[in-house]
């Protein structure tokens, strides 16, 4: 019964998000998922690294393709976005936890300046 509450609560959580929100979830979820990667390698899990960091690298394919190029920090953003998920690609095929990191650490950087244009705009408004 637990669990049936938090999935509604997470479904409605998602489906009442602004569109900033949503944005702020997926790069927790990116995170989240390259964690438990970390996680899996450390154990040996293999298999269960390789789908928690394709998990990640499904996040960073929608963030780029939500990108709106009418505004020119686009190109930045997809440049960013590229290289991060060729990174994730790239500690996939190696099960290495330092490209593994470094990932995450852009990944990290990109969702505390998503949280604080988010905090501009609400003191803006």
């Amino acid at each position: 019964m637990a669990t049936n509450a938090a999935a509604a609560y997470n479904d409605s959580k998602i489906l009442t998000a602004s569109p900033a929100e949503l944005t702020l979830m997926l790069y927790e979820g990116a995170i989240k998922f390259g964690n438990l990667a970390i996680m899996a390698i450390e154990k040996s899990q293999l298999d269960k690294a390789n789908i928690n960091i394709i998990k990640a690298e499904r996040i960073i394919t929608e963030l780029r393709t939500t990108l709106n190029f009418n505004y020119p920090v686009a190109k930045d953003f997809e440049l960013v976005y590229d290289y991060i998920y060729y990174r994730l690609v790239e500690a996939n095929i190696q099960k290495d936890i330092e490209i593994l990191e470094e990932a995450l650490q852009y990944i990290r950087e990109m969702r505390d300046t998503w949280k604080e244009v988010m905090s501009l705009t609400k003191v803006a408004k």
